[in-house]
């Protein structure tokens, strides 16, 4: 099988299981990387040449244990569901579950601060307000907010489901004004001069840029607001699993990395010694 007729019947693969665009690019450049890596016909490839190339984005590359685990599923993907090769001993490197980088609530606020303009601002405040994923606030319309309820429903979230999560009333009160200015009453909320919704790379350099100018020498991206957000949540005495509902996390696990950063959280520890 050639190539391009292999990586043609990946995507069709992936698109009928409903994942989504992302994931298509990814699998397929993945596969087409090890393709090259082989030198051989892809339907040729056998279970020790995917071993050999896990192992030397491991070792040679130095790829992390998320990065080189997503290459094992792009590859088991393809040669079990796509070629029905059954290889299923594969294994990889346990993935480290670090806990994540958060901002500060006065670094939250010095970052709305140096926001240059309404939509930018708005961004910033929907990202971390509501600890949406960068893609779903930039698909945010104005008919998916409650403004009397004070909620937002985030449609067809990761694992194409829907949910309700918070909605800021300091945010609400902000965008009515900026939709009464511009005279917007429905559609994206986020969309450049030619009516085309922002890029993700178009909202992550917005968030750089604002921490740049205010002064943050972390490295501040999208998600580290959605990090923030559910920490603050956590250290204000939010229950967990009111804080997994909110991200739409399917596994309480996920929701529980936050746990470690949650310094409120540890001060409010008594220790046993002072009860003696």
């Amino acid at each position: 099988m050639e190539q391009e007729d292999f990586l043609k019947k990946l995507g069709i693969e992936l698109k009928i299981r409903g994942f989504s665009q992302e994931t298509v690019k990814s699998y397929t450049r993945h596969n087409a990387d090890f393709i090259k890596f082989i030198k051989k016909a892809p339907d040729s490839a056998a279970e020790d040449d995917l071993k050999s190339y896990l192992a030397y984005l491991i070792s040679d590359k130095k790829l992390s244990s998320s990065s080189v685990a997503l290459v094992r599923s792009a590859l088991l993907f393809s040669y079990n569901q796509v070629l029905d090769r059954g290889f299923s001993s594969i294994k990889t490197p346990k993935i480290q579950r670090n806990p994540p980088a958060v901002l500060t609530k006065d670094e939250i606020k010095s970052l709305i601060d140096a926001c240059f303009n309404d939509k930018s601002r708005l961004l910033i405040l929907l990202l971390y307000s509501s600890g949406l994923r960068v893609s779903e606030c930039l698909k945010m319309r104005v008919e998916d907010l409650d403004f009397k309820e004070k909620v937002c429903l985030v449609k067809q979230g990761k694992g194409k489901k829907d949910r309700v999560t918070v909605l800021s009333g300091t945010f609400a009160e902000q965008l009515k004004e900026y939709l009464n200015k511009e005279g917007i009453e429905e559609g994206a909320i986020f969309m450049n001069k030619s009516g085309e919704i922002f890029s993700v790379r178009n909202a992550q350099k917005i968030v750089s840029s604002a921490a740049k100018r205010a002064g943050i020498k972390k490295i501040v991206t999208p998600h580290k607001l959605r990090h923030s957000f559910a920490t603050h949540l956590l250290d204000a005495g939010v229950s967990i699993r009111v804080i997994q509902e909110l991200l739409g996390h399917s596994n309480l696990q996920t929701t529980q990395i936050y746990t470690r950063v949650s310094r409120d959280l540890i001060r409010s520890v008594k220790s046993p010694l002072d009860d003696l």
